[in-house]
């Protein structure tokens, strides 16, 4: 039989059933891919403005680019593992990814909180220089590594309010006593100020302040603060926010998932979530403006400053909480000398252009 030019549909016809098997066996292993499944978890409730946002945008974003071989099956807070147990669940391999914030993990490792805020800190784009070129990203990486985790920058709130207040605070006196919910370095700047700082999960902060489990509360900027209710419980909206001048969000990656990954496919996993930084602090910077002007019009909310005497109190002890970083010794150390260092690089650069700049602008 003459055989040239026959089709492949030919082919099988002629073959019959038992040919179609064997040549669709041959033609699996040239089309046929495998999916690997990960896990993401975070601390979020679902698509909560900001944060919630950037995590379901890097898992669709590693999904879609990979053309699904890596498909990522996003978890809310308390879906899979409650909302400040996310560093554990990458760690043990519970999930595979998570995204949440740093300075929830203080209790493991106490410089952690550097990588989201720091009192009187870096503003967001500072930030970012610090990681991508200061030598941040650097010491991040030897801090978790003893865990077996990967951070990235994984999107960004922008600048953060100072929080909202059910009483108002007219100078240094009212923060005594106060119960207030502020994680990280700037909750201890708040204890040494005589507050007591209260741990809540972020799904707990607007029942700890009808409630009274609190007294005030701070979690990011107008954008993610309307979504999550606060102006219900108080009308106070307290600025600057010394305590957290930067919001980066934490993208977290089980090293030994990553590396199992072929090549590409962890190329995709890194540039998928540095991209969601970048259009996360576009975002969130954008959405802060436009829903700050929704609290204050439509909620009657009132924007309130912290008196100078408190300001000048926390930056004062603020200094103090991170200078005892450099006694601690080991990674903590470490991060502390490399943030300090980049920070008085670029302090007179942003003094001589971008301080000077808004304050003739307006």
């Amino acid at each position: 039989m003459n055989t040239k030019g026959i089709s492949r549909r030919s082919a099988l016809r002629l073959g019959g059933a038992g040919s179609v098997a064997a040549v669709a066996g041959l033609a699996t292993p040239a089309v046929a891919q495998s999916v690997i499944t990960w896990k993401m978890v975070t601390s979020w409730p679902k698509d909560l403005p900001g944060p919630g946002v950037s995590a379901r945008r890097i898992a669709e974003a590693i999904t879609r680019l990979s053309a699904g071989r890596l498909k990522i099956d996003l978890f809310a807070a308390g879906e899979l593992v409650p909302a400040l147990e996310v560093f554990d669940a990458v760690a043990g391999s519970t999930a595979e990814i998570g995204h949440s914030a740093s300075f929830f993990w203080q209790g493991k490792m106490a410089a952690a909180p550097f990588f989201t805020a720091v009192p009187f800190g870096f503003t967001p784009l500072e930030h970012m220089c610090w990681i991508e070129r200061g030598g941040g990203q650097q010491v991040w990486d030897a801090l978790y590594e003893p865990f077996g985790v990967r951070p990235f920058m994984g999107g960004n709130t922008g600048f953060q309010m100072g929080g909202w207040y059910k009483r108002e605070i007219a100078g240094l006196e009212d923060i005594k006593g106060l119960k207030i919910r502020m994680p990280g370095l700037g909750g201890e700047v708040m204890r040494r100020l005589g507050a007591t700082p209260v741990s809540l999960p972020p799904s707990e902060i607007l029942t700890g302040l009808q409630s009274g489990v609190i007294d005030a509360a701070e979690f990011l900027g107008p954008s993610s603060d309307l979504a999550m209710g606060f102006h219900q419980a108080t009308k106070l909206y307290y600025g600057p926010g010394w305590h957290e001048p930067n919001g980066t969000g934490e993208a977290l990656v089980n090293a030994s998932a990553l590396a199992a990954l072929p090549e590409d496919l962890q190329e995709i996993v890194i540039h998928a979530i540095r991209a969601e930084n970048a259009l996360g602090l576009a975002e969130g910077e954008w959405m802060n403006a436009v829903q700050l002007g929704t609290l204050t019009d439509r909620f009657d909310v009132k924007l309130m400053q912290f008196p100078d005497d408190v300001l000048e109190a926390a930056r004062r002890t603020s200094d103090e909480v991170l200078a005892g970083f450099a006694d601690m010794g080991g990674a903590d150390a470490e991060v502390y000398r490399s943030f300090k260092a980049a920070r008085e690089t670029m302090t007179p650069w942003s003094r001589a252009n971008e301080v000077t700049f808004l304050n003739v602008r307006v």
